[in-house]
């Protein structure tokens, strides 16, 4: 099945260092764009992860034990500040998919892109989650996934242009599969056709939860509040907190919090301070009583008279 889209969708996969979003490093990258003429572009390239300095950070054995990749293989490729604009460039105005990528390879590329000083509106880009719906309708992996809906295996999981593509297969073929199908919320209640040719559909369906951030410190209540999701203070609101304990902004924005998160940190501890200098510029000032004006003017003059 050819996607039905009426912009471009970019399919994309990273390996990295590690898991931490806040703290490692693209290793390996994978792009691939398929237009609305069901045309394809790709970009592959490794990376060599590098601090702010632009110093190489190894890769720990245990990362490389995963996707083979390791200092060697990285110590002459471009750093992904190098890299970046020409990330930029290829994805355009294009949504983006992935495999797990709403939960990992979009914070992470944000986060690169936030440290390179590179602008990206990931709110001007839709995501479709290709794991959310397979989780959803059947929870497997992404090897699983392709044995169930593709009907064979693909080799060299965990490079990022073999799960790449098969990532692009396993949405073509859960299309087939549930076009027509419902899905039931909770008792009672069913979706009709979730699963259907539309970017922006599979999007909204492949979402889960409703974060404030990108990797879900930070979520929205009910009320539409940025939420604390995680610590001593989950389930209350930022702004009761910051109220409260100004200081823990400032921990927060000085920890190894990916900069996405600091970023709500700092947008609602900015709306905490002006809202402080509101109330306080709206107090009613106290006018000095006139009885007590009087009488002190009496006493000058008294006092006055008595002098001379």
């Amino acid at each position: 099945m050819q996607l039905n889209l009426k912009r471009p969708l970019v399919f994309f996969d990273l390996e990295t260092t590690g898991l931490q979003v806040g703290h490692d490093r693209i290793v390996e990258m994978c792009f691939l764009k398929i237009n609305p003429d069901g045309t394809e572009e790709t970009l592959n390239t490794r990376v060599r992860p590098a601090d702010e300095q632009g110093n190489t950070i190894p890769i720990p054995k245990e990362s490389t034990a995963i996707h083979g990749i390791s200092d060697a293989d990285v110590a002459d490729k471009p750093s992904f500040k190098e890299l970046a604009p020409r990330v930029i460039q290829f994805i355009g105005d294009a949504d983006l998919a992935g495999y797990n990528s709403n939960k990992f390879d979009v914070p992470m590329l944000v986060e690169e892109f936030l440290r390179a000083g590179q602008p990206f509106d990931i709110k001007q880009h839709l995501r479709i989650d290709v794991q959310n719906i397979f989780h959803k309708m059947e929870q497997r992996t992404l090897r699983a996934a392709h044995r169930f809906y593709c009907g064979r295996d693909f080799d060299n999981a965990h490079s990022a242009d073999a799960d790449t593509y098969a990532t692009y297969e396993v949405l073509k073929a859960q299309l087939d599969r549930y076009k027509d199908s419902d899905y039931e919320v909770k008792e009672g209640v069913v979706e009709k056709n979730p699963v259907r040719n539309d970017v922006e559909a599979l999007s909204v369906f492949s979402t889960i939860g409703r974060n404030a951030d990108l990797v879900g410190h930070i979520v929205y209540d009910a009320n539409g509040q940025e939420t604390f999701n995680f610590g001593k203070h989950k389930g209350r609101t930022l702004q009761a907190v910051f109220t409260e304990e100004p200081s823990y902004a400032d921990w927060m924005t000085k920890s190894d919090f990916p900069l996405s998160t600091k970023a709500v940190v700092n947008e609602v501890y900015e709306r905490v301070r002006n809202k402080k200098k509101q109330e306080k510029q709206f107090q009613p000032k106290r006018e000095p009583r006139k009885e007590a004006n009087g009488q002190l003017q009496e006493q000058l003059r008294l006092f006055n008279l008595t002098d001379k």
